[in-house]
């Protein structure tokens, strides 16, 4: 005769989840020339400590943490971390347009620094978890602006543009997730 076993099953479904995004197109990923130094500022919103790579790898562990109590909410940070992976992937691609490493390496003007997970916050409650991921938002949002500022190539500046545009809905849905706990 088998044994029998035990067998514990996650009760959320992530089946359907879509990123969550502003309802507009992105415009082409192209660059006017290669140019290192905006690939450089690039790779610090690629994975600098506040980066797309850092957004995506603190809503997973997010989303990790809230699917066994708060389906509805993990559902919706799954969706923002897609988003964000979306970001990561044109990021990526941009910075390869521009002559640049696609190589988890922040290159700063004092020096490189290889992402690490010191950069994430993982608060235990779950209003502290949301309010750090709205001000990691805020602060990406800054850093884009930041960006564009420095980088004349309005092909790049689109780009960033547009996942400012998502940044902000991000904020706002989040912000509403905490009103509703």
């Amino acid at each position: 005769m088998g044994e029998k076993t035990n067998v514990i099953a996650s009760s959320c479904s992530f089946e359907g989840v879509r990123p969550i995004m502003a309802d507009l197109p992105y415009p082409p990923l192209q660059v006017k020339a290669k140019n290192q130094a905006y690939a450089n500022l690039l790779s610090i919103d690629y994975c600098g400590s506040v980066s797309e790579l850092s957004a995506t790898t603190q809503y997973i562990n997010n989303e990790n943490r809230l699917s066994g109590e708060r389906c509805p909410a993990a559902r919706t940070i799954l969706g923002i971390a897609m988003a964000e992976m979306m970001h990561l992937q044109k990021l990526g691609e941009l910075i390869c347009l521009l002559g640049g490493r696609v190589d988890f390496t922040a290159k700063y003007q004092n020096g490189h620094r290889m992402w690490t997970p010191e950069y994430l916050t993982m608060p235990e409650s779950v209003s502290k978890m949301i309010l750090a991921d709205i001000e990691a938002e805020k602060d990406a949002v800054r850093q884009y602006q930041m960006h564009m500022g420095l980088i004349k190539d309005e092909c790049v500046n689109a780009v960033l543009a547009r996942i400012i545009r998502d940044e902000e809905y991000h904020i706002m849905l989040l912000q509403w997730m905490l009103k509703e706990l």
